[in-house]
């Protein structure tokens, strides 16, 4: 994901300065890596190099000058552009987890690497909990609950995986117990 589409979007809206961008991605995207200031303000700059957002103006409420953005015409073309374009699915697998699996199978000792599947199972398992507590938290909001069912998804499917790597080893190996 791009901070600068993230940042378009959020102009999309009117105008808006560098702090309060910074404050609404904190709050659209509340599970995602925290943007820093200086990320805001150096991706503001680009985009404004670019001709994506415009300034709209400076203000001072009690503080040092604050100088508004706006998205201009051919920032929404390349929001929309953006937005419509469909994320390929990955085409390589490279996940830590696959890869740690993997490493581990090809010791001698298979029991190691069935011991680090169900310690990451039960990691797993507890984030799940976690996630799910968000869900019924009635402080959640719209964000934190679509943002938990995603990673929720995403963690159901490696259970999943889990269990069946889980399956196969006690299949190639019938006295490891799992």
């Amino acid at each position: 994901m791009s901070a600068s589409y993230v940042l378009l979007g959020l102009l999309g809206g009117g105008a808006r300065h560098g702090y309060d961008l910074k404050h609404a991605y904190d709050r659209t995207l509340p599970k995602a890596k925290p943007l820093g200031f200086g990320q805001v303000y150096a991706t503001l700059g680009r985009l404004e190099r670019d001709g994506l957002v415009t300034q709209a103006g400076q203000d001072r409420a009690g503080g040092p000058d604050r100088t508004a953005f706006v998205i201009t015409d051919a920032g929404r073309d390349e929001l929309e552009r953006w937005v419509a374009t469909v994320e390929p699915p990955a085409p390589h697998v490279g996940a830590a987890l696959l890869t740690k699996v993997m490493v581990a199978l090809m010791w001698p000792d298979t029991q190691r690497a069935v011991a680090y599947l169900a310690a990451q199972r039960k990691a797993h398992a507890d984030r799940l909990r976690e996630l799910t507590a968000v869900k019924t938290d009635p402080g959640a909001g719209f964000g934190d609950v679509i943002a938990a069912d995603y990673a929720i998804a995403h963690l159901d499917a490696d259970l999943v995986w889990l269990r069946t790597t889980l399956a196969r080893v006690a299949e190639l190996h019938p006295g490891v117990p799992t």
